[in-house]
């Protein structure tokens, strides 16, 4: 499989990462199904939180990969931490926080929760889940400091942080922060609009983000793309619906052209762009992960890359 450096390092994985948000609904049997079928097609990113199935989707992680014939040390794990859920408003997957907590403490205490869970004894990646306005970057740099220095975490970074939250933690903290995830796919494509629409005055001129995918190729930072099928924010997936047509006209022609699925097409249209992005894929399906993670070696041409923005419902100015 194609593959990546995190961060701009010499840190190199599949540019495929396999979310396991969902993977709590499953048996530990099942669970170690899908990340056999993962690692056999070349992905060998995990990506968590510590919030997901309210810490049941790590607790099956942690039993499945004791099933599962890949070892640890096959794998990177990377987790995330700082929302407090809210269990009166959570089920299953979905899970709701009723605050966001950088606390040296809360965040120290944590990872141990996700190491225990997972049982394992470090994290390749941890993140900081969604920017805590309360945040006093003093306690973070700190809770860094000891993660790193007691072997728990090697690296960090955040999720969904516009270029300045990210720069103010950045400064406060001695280690680099080498990822963002961020939601991008066919169906939301923010990032990419306004800088098209410059100079403009429509809707799609707006930025919401303050240059975020800019700054991102400036700094060298990866951008993990979450919710690569989705559209909205949890609508259901673009994917054979009948909403999007013409979209799925195009990823249907496309994929014939290049003997993948239309997951295989959406998952190599992120891929198209220059700036360092792995994709995130959240189905627990073996078929469906061996679908999408095939993706990453079609290289669409830019007129193709193109033609999806349009299908999509895009246009330039």
């Amino acid at each position: 499989m194609k593959q990546v450096n995190i961060g701009n390092t010499n840190w190199k994985t599949s540019a495929v990462a396999l979310g396991i948000m969902r993977m709590e609904a499953l048996s530990p049997a099942d669970a170690a199904k899908a990340l056999d079928a993962a690692y056999d097609t070349g992905i060998d990113y995990i990506d968590s939180a510590d919030i997901y199935g309210m810490g049941n989707s790590e607790k099956v992680f942690g039993e499945a990969l004791k099933q599962s014939h890949v070892n640890r040390d096959q794998l990177y794990i990377q987790s995330k931490g700082g929302i407090v859920f809210d269990p009166e408003r959570s089920h299953g997957s979905f899970v709701f926080g009723k605050r966001y907590d950088f606390a040296k403490k809360h965040l120290i205490e944590a990872v141990d929760g996700i190491l225990e869970r997972m049982q394992i004894d470090y994290l390749d990646a941890f993140l900081l889940h969604r920017p805590d306005p309360l945040m006093d970057p003093a306690e973070v740099s700190a809770a860094f400091d000891e993660l790193q220095t007691a072997g728990k975490v090697r690296h960090f970074g955040v999720s969904n942080f516009n270029p300045q939250q990210f720069e103010f933690v950045q400064e406060n903290v001695d280690q680099k922060l080498l990822i963002n995830q961020l939601q991008f796919s066919i169906m939301h494509t923010g990032m990419v609009d306004f800088g098209m629409h410059t100079n403009m005055t429509d809707d799609r001129s707006i930025d919401h983000d303050g240059g975020l995918l800019e700054f991102s190729r400036r700094k060298g930072t990866t951008i993990q793309t979450w919710s690569p099928f989705q559209y909205g924010m949890f609508e259901g997936t673009f994917i054979n619906n009948d909403k999007f047509p013409e979209l799925n006209q195009k990823l249907e022609e496309l994929a014939k052209k290049y003997g993948v699925s239309k997951n295989g097409i959406a998952t190599a249209w992120i891929l198209r762009h220059p700036a360092n992005m792995q994709v995130i894929i959240g189905t627990m399906n073996p078929d469906y992960i061996v679908d999408s993670a095939k993706g990453a070696d079609v290289e669409l041409t830019k007129q193709e890359w193109y033609d999806v923005y349009f299908a999509a419902g895009n246009t330039l100015p």
